[in-house]
């Protein structure tokens, strides 16, 4: 049948790679916003909660606490279901914790509802760069930027729609802000249970890279700070940045719209930013590039958040191209799918533990000092870990290479069959 159809495969395969790509890509617009929606109407939930400032920071700290534990999952699931119903399966739990955290009365239920909220995002967060390694092995610059840009045009219409969606309602309307979004996270489910098992791909044939190995490597540990120093900049910035500008004198809606224009503009950035990470000579640039425009913006917005706020956050903007970045690394840090879920596991879930720590401590040390500067100052030292551990990040190496036959025998085994 086949040789009397030579074209019938052809067509097939171009079929199953559209629905990967597309399916992709949806998961990417969930991916942040079940986060930024919370930032913008903090205060209410706080007020709707009866919570601490000391609260409202484990809030903003819960999604990076969630990455990071919930990850880890990623690669044993993908191992032994397929990757389209593990993801399908996030994807629903995700959008029960949304309705949950949505029509929680009281806080511990919030949090529940958070922790499910989270699965979508977490597993998400380290399965597409495999996927994307092994269905586009010569696109990934391609289809890392098409799904970071997805994740940033999410997070930019959950920023911006989450104030006016509450002001509207009124009273709880914060509810409906949160809630929102579970639609999106059930439309995206779809297309993951139609992807099919590629040849050669199924969990059987391909087996997992053990995230514990890692330990050993590293580039796999320096890897793991660079991305835990970059995402507790964006963390800090979509928690309590509009926060920050309501007690500096804006309204609720024009912080949430700041955040939204930040976000906004992010997605250009992170769809040109892939493409240009894959040529080793522009690395470094762009890491030097990005330091200087997150320096700009944080210090603009320490001195005079009221002054040109937008032109803070287009600075801010330009400096969060770091994930985009950080993401099109991890595929070219490791030789192998297998590999590069196992790097994308480790990085992201011991990074995410390092990011935590910062939405945290901003809080803690706004409810003792009653003052934003000392959040500035763990941002501007978060950027001195990010210049260290980045310029080791952007040397050429793999992690491959730094570990003995578990991580390369994945590899060997693809290429006899």
């Amino acid at each position: 049948m086949t040789a009397g159809h030579p074209g019938q495969g052809h067509r097939a395969t171009r079929r199953g790679l559209l629905l990967v790509g597309t399916a992709i890509v949806l998961t990417g617009l969930n991916l942040r916003t079940a986060v930024n929606s919370v930032g913008p109407v903090l205060q209410e939930v706080q007020a709707g909660l009866g919570v601490s400032s000391g609260l409202a920071g484990l809030v903003t700290s819960l999604p990076v606490l969630c990455f990071a534990a919930i990850g880890f999952a990623g690669p044993p699931l993908a191992a032994r279901y397929r990757d389209g119903h593990v993801l399908a399966g996030a994807l629903l739990a995700m959008a029960a914790g949304l309705v949950l955290r949505a029509v929680a009365g009281a806080f511990w239920l919030f949090v529940v509802g958070t922790v499910l909220a989270m699965v979508g995002g977490a597993l998400g967060n380290v399965l597409l760069p495999g996927l994307v390694k092994r269905w586009f092995p010569e696109r990934t610059g391609l289809l890392v930027g098409a799904y970071t840009s997805a994740l940033t045009a999410g997070g930019t219409v959950a920023a911006v729609t989450a104030a006016p969606v509450a002001g509207a309602i009124g009273e709880d309307g914060w509810r409906w802000a949160l809630g929102m979004w579970a639609v999106l996270a059930l439309v995206a489910a779809l297309p993951w249970l139609a992807v099919p098992v590629r040849p050669g791909g199924g969990p059987a044939a391909r087996p997992a890279v053990r995230t514990s190995s890692l330990a050993r490597s590293p580039l796999a540990l320096v890897f793991a700070c660079f991305f835990g120093f970059q995402a507790l900049q964006a963390f800090v910035l979509v928690g309590w940045l509009p926060s920050y500008l309501r007690d500096a004198g804006l309204s609720a809606a024009a912080a949430g719209v700041l955040l939204g224009v930040n976000q906004l503009l992010v997605i250009p950035v992170h769809a040109v930013v892939p493409a240009l990470t894959v040529r080793p000579h522009l690395q470094r640039p762009l890491l030097l590039t990005f330091l200087g425009c997150y320096t700009v913006g944080w210090v603009g917005l320490w001195v005079a958040p009221t002054t040109v706020p937008w032109l803070w956050m287009a600075f801010l903007a330009v400096g969060l191209g770091t994930f985009a970045m950080v993401l099109a690394l991890l595929g070219l840090r490791a030789r192998t799918p297998q590999s590069t879920a196992a790097l994308a596991t480790a990085v992201q879930g011991w990074g995410y533990v390092l990011a935590a720590a910062g939405p945290l401590l901003v809080g803690v040390l706004l409810g003792r000092t009653g003052s934003y500067a000392p959040m500035f100052v763990v941002l501007l030292a978060g950027l001195a870990g990010m210049l260290v551990t980045g310029w080791q990040v952007t040397r050429q190496r793999f992690v491959d290479d730094e570990l003995a036959g578990p991580v390369r025998a994945p590899d060997a085994a693809s290429r006899r069959g």
